[in-house]
């Protein structure tokens, strides 16, 4: 053996364990993107909940007045809650059939809330 391939043979490669980690990043190529998304809707979840507290205190003050128009936002409630509701399920059945993840299912379903909560803001603040 020469001494150019006995240096050629020794020689350190610049990543020791370089065909490992090729191969684990082809496995796992961001393992912090599930969690990105989770974190991402749970903070639209509280934001839609801080949304939520503002509409539920503009209507118990509609709530607290008396006449007709207290009787009739309080059958408005209930009824947009159940239309909110069904809204919500189809929203995340639609994603579901089309293949979509849980977390794509979630976003969806925080969108037809957060659309339903800032019109009843809208309108109560009228």
């Amino acid at each position: 053996m020469t001494f150019a391939a006995a240096a050629a043979w020794n020689k350190p490669s610049p990543h020791p364990f370089s065909h490992r980690r090729a191969r684990w990043k082809m496995q796992m190529s961001n393992p912090m993107q599930m969690w990105n998304a989770w974190c991402a809707l749970s903070l639209q979840a509280a934001q839609l909940g801080w949304e939520a507290q503002g509409v539920i205190a503009l209507r118990m003050m509609r709530l607290a007045a008396p006449g007709a128009r207290s009787r009739s936002e309080a059958r408005r409630m209930v009824t947009e809650k159940v239309a909110a509701l069904a809204e919500a399920q189809a929203a995340a059945a639609a994603t579901a059939v089309k293949g979509g993840g849980s977390a794509k299912a979630a976003n969806k379903v925080l969108r037809v809330y957060k659309s339903r909560v800032r019109a009843n803001r809208r309108r109560l603040s009228r």
